[in-house]
């Protein structure tokens, strides 16, 4: 989380319905009864398609639920960078296919394993989407999605923020899935901060959220799907190969 005057993830107490809000990715030949196998699964890689999530390691892979046909993939550029790439990626019988990318921002000060409030950091790991909303209307969300203008920034919040929350997507650390974005609960405590969003990007490093192009985000909302068990797998390239 960072503080009030940065352009992500802070409380802001608002009233939405009868609920208390909170604004806030070995060479060599093998016998030849297992030459097709390898020619089918490099010609389903030409295709597009791979076996496992590119640049993510087993330890994260193992984190990945069985049933997730769609990940989320944010590869951060350095472990105090805040520049980023996200990539979508959609299970099919042939594997993953990754669907589309686009830049992205990360935590002004990159990321961390252990993310605590105002750290200024993102966290690295797999978390669930199962939750949007924005000041802006539904573009055609399949995720749930609250309308209200309780996600408006603070007015001293600097103006390259105004719209950072027309559109969100909540990541599921340390808050309860089922609930709009805005709601404050933290199951884990205060401390380890809360309020991790996809949201739309101002040109530079968040206090811990991710950040894309409008245009990415409406795709998005557009594309993840409950049904589908969306995942992101979030982190800078080292943890993330790990």
């Amino acid at each position: 989380m960072g503080a009030m005057r940065t352009a992500c993830c802070m409380v802001r107490r608002a009233t939405l319905a009868t609920m208390g809000l909170v604004l806030l990715a070995g060479c060599g030949g093998g016998p030849a009864k297992d030459d097709n196998k390898d020619r089918g699964g490099r010609a389903a890689e030409a295709a597009g398609y791979t076996k496992n999530i590119p640049g993510v390691g087993a330890k994260l892979r193992s984190r990945i639920p069985g049933d997730a046909r769609q990940v989320v993939a944010v590869y951060g550029k350095g472990a105090d960078a805040p520049d980023a790439t996200l990539a979508l990626y959609t299970k099919a019988p042939k594997g993953w296919e990754r669907t589309a990318t686009w830049p992205a921002h990360n935590g002004r000060k990159g990321w961390t394993t252990d993310h605590h409030e105002d750290d200024l950091r993102s966290p690295v790991g797999v978390f669930g989407l199962s939750d949007a909303g924005g000041v802006l209307p539904d573009p055609g969300a399949k995720l749930p999605y609250t309308h209200s203008s309780a996600f408006t920034p603070p007015a001293y919040w600097e103006k390259k923020t105004r719209h950072d929350f027309d559109h969100v997507i909540a990541i599921d650390y340390n808050r309860v899935k089922g609930t709009t974005p805005l709601d404050p609960t933290r199951p884990q405590g205060k401390k380890k901060g809360g309020g991790i969003w996809l949201h739309l990007d101002h040109g530079d490093g968040t206090s811990g959220c991710v950040s894309i192009s409008k245009a990415g985000m409406v795709s998005l909302l557009r594309t993840l799907d409950p049904r589908l068990h969306p995942v992101v797998v979030m982190g800078d390239t080292a943890h993330l190969a790990a």
